[in-house]
């Protein structure tokens, strides 16, 4: 009897340990981070991007100051990282305080690892501008061609906020390089204090999109200050986005029907929101 018992939880804990190695490739199929399908655009030599992530470090609610770690979703950073530089893009990294970009720990788990973040942890070059990005506030948005904003739950407690951000944003829109605007996920808060040439928010009437409150509810992180869906609908955005049944397994990329913004609504956004603005700066 003794010994059925310890071969049967030998059964289940190899079952179990199976089906954990599993999980990455199991997530995958339902949705999470689906490979891009289209066609890659490039390469666009002498073309730059800036890559713009959060400065905050701690998951709480308002009015609190500790709480689990998190940053910058990793896949949102890499993702359009490499697909810029694929396309032989100049790219630089910057962050709302400059300094140390915080990287979610949670999203280098290897359940949820992409082989861009696993690119990320071997490369030098881009650790080093993770760890010494430049302050929001000393950065020339009108040299850029692509500004794109990376999201993670960070995001939603200083971009939105930022009047720099804001301002930097609304002059990058009128400058004469006239860039490509776009971001991801919580990403997409950095455009809500954006204002056009007569003080109008600037993303009023553009379809956009970003991450849903449905899927805000359905992970239980509700305590950050500003959600995208709700923050960008009370700007006056036309907000759109894809359903699943979780919409942390759907995705969604939407440009504007002036071809300025492009926004991608979650973490499985970020490789085709890159290629779509890529193939729109390839047209020019």
């Amino acid at each position: 009897m003794k010994r059925k018992l310890l071969i049967s939880f030998g059964v289940v804990a190899s079952l179990m340990a199976i089906t954990a190695l599993a999980l990455p490739t199991i997530l995958h199929t339902a949705g999470l981070h689906p490979e891009f399908q289209g066609e890659i655009a490039g390469p666009l030599p002498g073309r730059r991007a800036l890559i713009i992530t959060t400065s905050h470090d701690v998951l709480s609610a308002p009015g609190e100051t500790t709480g689990d770690e998190t940053g910058v979703m990793a896949s949102e950073l890499t993702h359009p990282y490499y697909s810029f530089l694929q396309s032989g893009l100049e790219i630089d990294v910057a962050s709302i305080k400059g300094g140390q970009v915080p990287v979610d720990p949670q999203t280098l788990n290897f359940v949820v690892r992409t082989p861009e973040d696993e690119r990320y942890m071997d490369d030098a070059v881009l650790q080093a501008k993770v760890t010494n990005s430049i302050a929001v506030e000393d950065v020339d948005f009108t040299v850029y061609d692509i500004v794109f904003l990376s999201g993670g739950w960070g995001a939603a407690y200083d971009l939105g906020q930022s009047p720099v951000l804001g301002k930097k944003i609304s002059e990058a829109y009128y400058s004469e390089k006239k860039p490509l605007i776009g971001g991801v996920c919580h990403g997409v808060l950095g455009l809500i204090k954006a204002l056009d040439s007569e003080g109008n928010l600037l993303i009023a009437g553009r379809k956009m999109t970003g991450v849903t409150d449905k899927q805000i509810k359905e992970l239980g992180i509700e305590v950050t200050p500003l959600h995208p869906e709700t923050e960008l609908r009370k700007a006056g955005a036309r907000f759109e986005a894809n359903s699943a049944f979780r919409d942390v397994l759907a995705t969604h990329t939407v440009v504007d029907e002036e071809k300025r913004f492009v926004t991608g609504q979650n973490q499985n956004s970020g490789r085709e929101t890159a290629q779509a603005m890529l193939a729109l700066l390839s047209e020019r």
